[in-house]
């Protein structure tokens, strides 16, 4: 058993001075506020976490851990690791992989492949192409996170552009629906503007304009109309502009939301001046676009238009980055630094530490219907993360864990520092040391 004792416990809406015991199955047995009987410290692990503060695990619902086949990148255990390193207690992992995770064998390979690799708790997404709509409808909605529709092409070509494939997914699915949203044709008719115009030394600062926020908007208006009319479950991933926010609704709890929202980080923290000095370094798909854009997402979480925010991890090497525009793959590594970047926030005075909570822990806990997580509560699975507000340190090459040993947050001083990560009631990361004696769990969901 275990005690973290003498925390600053942030959760559901509240901080409060508090200590928490975890039972030998890696269950919170107890929270005790303000004090505690002395006879729970006999026998027990003692973690004392005065003048820190204690959150639920961090969810991402959107990495890509490149495992199987690209492996040069990142794997399973590389990526969880530095996950873990950054507060982020589980994960679910996209399937843009080679081969990719189109059919449910293939799906479940990788199941088996993170419960030898993940010291964080994982779930896989089930990939769709423009054919393979019988494999779709097998997957099971209480052990799988849901069913992920490239509908703009990225990083492993997995567009779904016929758009009676479109209908079909959503009006059959029982499952949550996640889309990555743009526009393709718009897209390629941007490029080739600015390709005839540059040729092939197209400066990367515009793909801003070229991943525009026509072709998000576009892409995003569709999804939303079709998940409308079939009632589909509909989780739109990595919202890039401030436009798209029309589409979105805060009328209702996210938990009760038919349509859902994700932004990430990097939409939050660069804009399109930061290309001049970072480059392909932050070329994602969406791509980051204005200042006006990244005020408006903040401004979208406070007021929970947007109900998640992730990470998009997309690890490349560095090799593949220092390319030019048409060669540079999009993407970057995210999990280690997501946290700490959102606290930066809080210190800004941006953002409240309960409502990063809310949209790193508990809403996708929430509107995944993940079980027993998510939460500080009695009888949910201990996954905890402490955290030092108060402790800077800079982002370097000889902190990084990431396997790309690259981060566009390379030279920034954050001034939070996680310093131990519980995982399912293990104490899997503590002051820079990990404890790799138990790897994570597979998430289960709470759905019909």
């Amino acid at each position: 058993m275990m005690l973290i004792k003498n925390a600053l416990i942030i959760n559901e809406g509240k901080s409060f001075k508090g200590s928490i015991l975890i039972n030998k199955n890696g269950i919170i047995d107890k929270i005790f506020k303000d004090s505690f009987p002395d006879s729970v410290i006999d026998g027990n692990k003692v973690i004392n976490a005065e003048n820190k503060i204690l959150l639920p695990g961090i969810i991402d619902d959107q990495v890509h851990f490149r495992e199987p086949g690209l492996t040069h990148k990142a794997d399973i255990y590389t990526e969880s690791k530095a996950a873990i390193a950054g507060g982020i207690t589980s994960f679910m992992e996209m399937p843009n992989t080679i081969p990719q995770t189109i059919t449910q064998k293939l799906l479940e390979e990788k199941y088996e492949l993170a419960a030898n690799k993940s010291l964080a708790n994982y779930s896989f997404y089930m990939g769709a192409t423009n054919d393979n709509i019988d494999e779709l409808l097998k997957t099971d909605p209480k052990s799988v996170c849901g069913i992920k529709i490239f509908m703009g092409s990225s990083t492993g070509n997995m567009l779904v552009d016929n758009i009676q494939t479109l209908v079909k997914i959503f009006s059959e699915s029982k499952m949550l629906v996640a889309v990555h949203c743009e526009d393709e044709k718009t897209i390629q008719n941007n490029l080739k503007i600015y390709k005839n115009k540059f040729g092939n030394n197209l400066p990367i600062k515009y793909h801003a304009t070229i991943r525009s926020e026509e072709a998000c908007f576009k892409s995003s208006s569709l999804a939303v109309e079709l998940a409308k009319k079939y009632n589909t479950r509909l989780h739109i991933l990595h919202i890039s502009t401030a436009k798209e926010l029309s589409l979105l609704d805060n009328t209702q709890q996210s938990k009760d939301k038919n349509i859902t929202s994700e932004v990430c980080v990097h939409h939050l923290w660069f804009d399109e001046k930061d290309y001049e000095n970072k480059g392909t370094f932050i070329k994602w798909n969406p791509s980051i676009k204005t200042y006006k854009d990244k005020t408006g997402l903040l401004e979208g979480v406070l007021n929970n238009k947007i109900d998640v925010i992730a990470t998009d991890h997309a690890p490349h090497t560095t090799k593949e980055k220092s390319n030019g525009y048409f060669k540079a793959p999009s993407g970057g590594p995210m999990v280690q630094h997501a946290l700490v970047a959102m606290l930066e926030f809080y210190h800004q005075g941006k953002i409240s530490l309960e409502k990063i909570v809310d949209k790193m822990a508990h809403t996708p806990a929430d509107i995944f219907k993940i079980e027993k997580r998510g939460y500080i509560r009695k009888g949910y699975w201990a996954d905890l993360v402490l955290v030092d507000l108060n402790n800077p340190w800079t982002v370097e090459k000889s902190n990084l864990l990431y396997k790309c040993n690259w981060s566009p947050f390379e030279g920034n001083t954050f001034n939070s520092r996680i310093t131990h990560t519980i995982v399912n009631g293990n104490l899997v990361y503590e002051e820079g040391s990990f404890y790799e004696n138990q790897e994570g769990m597979r998430l289960n969901f709470l759905r019909d």
